[in-house]
């Protein structure tokens, strides 16, 4: 079945076509009878190219949405798998921070530990030095019958100095060692 369009209705859509620049659209084209009239021939014929064209162009941006919307799903991915090596990395570095902070801790404690000993051994070797030094002579002042009480006075004073300040190096380092392990543990809080 063919439609054919009354003299007005032709009039209009051709008007139509050269003012605005609107073309009738769809199937309907190929329904119009327009076997005895030139003009509605090429009307029909220039319709039903712009509609190709039209149809072309909304298909070739359709594709071009297509292939952005692919690469940004896989930007997306890359993203994702990037996030995920980076929270690894992060992960791995906490972790390699934290076997560094207790290897230093170790270090600092051993490290102390061994000038804590050597202060005590060189503090005793001195005590004892003096000790032996002042006993010596208060032996040798009474083997040689001499006056020993500003000597015994003297040693009396000496041991109980000595005895003192040893005690003072092993109070101060064990006051260190309990600063420092209290210090370690609110830092750990």
């Amino acid at each position: 079945m063919k439609i054919r369009f009354c003299k007005e209705t032709r009039d209009a859509l051709l008007e139509l076509k050269k003012s605005k620049n609107v073309n009738i659209e769809g199937n309907i084209l190929k329904l119009i009878d327009v076997s005895d009239d030139i003009e509605m021939q090429k009307y029909v014929k220039e319709s039903i190219k712009n509609q190709k064209d039209l149809q072309r162009k909304r298909l070739e941006v359709t594709k071009r949405v297509q292939n952005q919307n692919d690469e940004l799903t896989e930007a997306k991915k890359e993203i994702e798998r990037v996030n995920i090596e980076l929270q690894e990395a992060l992960d791995l570095a906490e972790m390699s921070k934290d076997n560094a902070l207790k290897d230093l801790d170790i270090l600092q404690k051993r490290t102390q530990f061994e000038l804590v000993s050597v202060i005590v051994k060189i503090a005793l070797w001195i005590i004892i030095g003096v000790g032996m030094s002042t006993t010596a002579l208060y032996i040798f002042s009474m083997l040689a019958d001499k006056d020993t009480q500003l000597i015994g006075n003297t040693w009396s004073n000496m041991f109980g100095i000595l005895l003192t300040n040893a005690f003072s190096i092993i109070g101060t380092i064990m006051g260190v060692k309990y600063a420092s392990g209290n210090n370690k543990s609110k830092s750990e809080d």
